[in-house]
């Protein structure tokens, strides 16, 4: 009787077993209550809910949103410079001589018997109205133009004095008809761009490639006003992802921090980074260890999350209130009970800052209470045996 007492008096004292969070049940009546002042939103994942959250996830990818451009023809630019030779055959009548050539008689260039005399200008940057000045030929339009344009241009104006004039015409440094690339890459740059037609991954490597990891790094590409990102990781292995680039496009190397939050009953609470490619549920649940085989509830996996209103049901976004960002809170509700959330798992996607919580199960605490009771008990029960 004794020993009933004192166990009776040990428990009285214990007000609550504890808790690694709220219930299943708790959670799934959060719906009926409010955080500030926007509603929560408690969504079993079903399969037409994964692929409403996938869709609205899914960014568009370089080659549908930006295309693969064709290869861009040289042309001069403002601010581009140019390397201008002219050569006049002999008697030279308004060019000095800086260097001579002939030909053989199998028309092989030799020194011998000079045949034409080349003078190379200084270099000339086209400037704000996109003209070049070229002695005795006056003011020539460039810019809009290509180098052969040119090249018949001044060929033309020098024909009537100069001695059979022939002109060659480069661009020694290209500034109009380049692409900037700035972010986590070795060297922030600007590109030329070349009739080869440049891709994406020429323009990382002329920059001296990313300082980041791979699957760490997202590319983003702005072009008149669109703004595409693409993780790099889908550029390497998507060969359609390796556009063509064009004039003016600005790549920016971002790194990447994406991470999710396991609490509750999993194997381990922590937060849990993963691949700017992206992350399914069934991965998430790998990587946080699982849920705990003794205490965590099947059927309580949750995914905390504020929305995009793009991947809510308009059902319920016309009756969900809105954080002042604009998002929607949203608890998913997973029951793991059943075999096919294995399946939907595997296409329902994790996101930046999700909070993954595994609630435990009614059961494990009464499993801890008997444990409770006995670990009090039979101290009691020995003590009361040896008393007289």
């Amino acid at each position: 009787m004794f020993a009933v007492s004192v166990l009776l008096v040990s428990l009285a004292g214990c007000a609550s077993l504890g808790a690694s969070g709220p219930s299943t049940r708790a959670v799934r009546d959060a719906g009926e209550k409010s955080v500030g002042s926007a509603n929560i939103q408690i969504v079993p994942v079903t399969d037409e809910v994964a692929r409403r959250v996938l869709a609205a996830s899914r960014s568009g990818l370089f080659s549908e949103v930006l295309g693969d451009v064709a290869p861009e023809w040289t042309v001069i630019g403002r601010g581009d410079v140019l390397q201008v030779s002219i050569w006049e055959a002999p008697p030279a009548v308004l060019f000095g001589s800086t260097s001579t050539f002939g030909a053989s008689p199998n028309g092989m260039n030799t020194m011998a018997g000079p045949l034409a005399q080349q003078n190379s200008m200084p270099e000339m940057m086209v400037d704000t109205d996109g003209m070049i000045r070229v002695p005795f030929a006056g003011s020539v339009r460039a810019a809009g133009r290509t180098p052969q344009q040119v090249e018949r241009d001044i060929t033309n104006r020098l024909s009537r004095k100069a001695h059979q004039p022939q002109v060659a015409v480069r661009i020694a440094r290209n500034a109009s008809s380049a692409v900037t690339l700035i972010g986590d890459v070795a060297n922030n740059t600007q590109v030329p761009l070349t009739p080869k037609g440049e891709r994406l991954l020429d323009a990382i490597a002329s920059a001296g490639g990313v300082k980041t990891p791979i699957d760490k790094t997202t590319i983003q590409i702005a072009r008149e006003g669109r703004l595409v990102s693409v993780p790099l990781e889908t550029v390497i292995r998507d060969p359609a992802q390796n556009v063509r680039l064009q004039a003016n496009d600005v790549v920016t190397a971002i790194s990447q921090s994406d991470s999710f939050i396991a609490l509750g009953e999993t194997g381990t609470s922590a937060e849990v980074p993963f691949e700017s490619t992206g992350l399914m549920l069934a991965q998430a649940l790998g990587r946080a260890g699982g849920l705990k085989s003794d205490r965590a509830d099947p059927g309580g996996v949750f995914i905390f999350r504020l929305e995009s209103p793009a991947a809510v049901d308009p059902a319920r976004l016309a009756v969900a209130r809105r954080t002042p960002d604009g998002r929607v809170p949203v608890i998913y509700v997973v029951n793991l009970k059943n075999p096919a959330s294995f399946f939907v798992a595997q296409s329902f996607p994790v996101r930046d800052k999700d909070v993954l919580y595994i609630s435990r199960a009614p059961l494990s605490d009464l499993q801890r209470f008997v444990g409770i009771v006995a670990s009090m008990a039979y101290p009691v029960i020995n003590i009361s045996r040896t008393l007289p």
